[in-house]
């Protein structure tokens, strides 16, 4: 599957709004504005959830990008009502996953399963703040940046909920607190990354959903 490069929001914001006489905009940067706003469109319309992975994990480095984007999200009152913990570690992985066989031994039966996360070799955990009530929703901007961004860098994702769930049963006691997070906060659900061992096709979408209102 072919990947735009990486995006930058700053530059598809530039003068987006300025092509005005005067403003110095030349038309070779207004051409080089509309090919930044179909590379995102790109990116947004050939995203595609994944559930099959290499497994090298994603370097650091690019998933510090990737959590750049996530908090440069929209959110209410910037109150930033959000937490994340990023998991590359292989040991805590695989120890996660045999808690997991222990509760749901059937799983394992799958000849291609290698952990709880769809395989994925990094995961990143998602928790919020739900004194706020707006919180699950910055939570959920939070992560479409993320996943957005890691997939212009050809780096697949795959919104999980059920090992959030498991997490916070007494079997998943243990991983739960050893991601740290603050007193108070939820685990709302996780994003399983990695490079993509598969091209999934995209799925239909009911566009009557959407209406104009006169």
């Amino acid at each position: 599957m072919k990947h735009s490069k990486i995006f930058t929001i700053s530059a598809a914001l530039l003068c987006s709004s300025m092509l005005v006489p005067g403003c110095g905009v030349t038309e070779e940067k207004a051409a080089t504005e509309k090919s930044v706003s179909e590379t995102v469109i790109e990116t947004i319309m050939s995203r595609r959830s994944v559930r099959k992975y290499k497994p090298q994990p994603v370097g650091r480095d690019t998933m510090q990008t990737i959590l750049n984007c996530g908090i440069n999200a929209p959110n209410g009152m910037n109150r930033q009502s959000w937490e994340v913990r990023v998991v590359d570690n292989p040991e805590f992985i695989a120890g996660a996953t045999e808690a997991f066989l222990k509760e749901n031994p059937k799983m394992g039966e799958d000849p291609s399963f290698v952990n709880m996360f769809r395989n994925a070799p990094t995961v990143a955990f998602i928790a919020n703040d739900p004194s706020y009530g707006m919180s699950a929703i910055d939570c959920g901007l939070l992560g479409e940046n993320m996943i957005l961004s890691a997939w212009s860098m050809g780096i697949g994702s795959c919104c999980l909920g059920g090992p959030a769930g498991f997490f916070k049963t007494p079997a998943g006691a243990e991983y739960l607190e050893r991601l740290g997070f603050s007193e108070g906060y939820e685990l709302l659900y996780c994003i399983a990354f990695g490079y993509p061992d598969e091209t999934p096709a995209a799925k239909p979408r009911n566009a009557e959903k959407v209406k104009f209102i006169d």
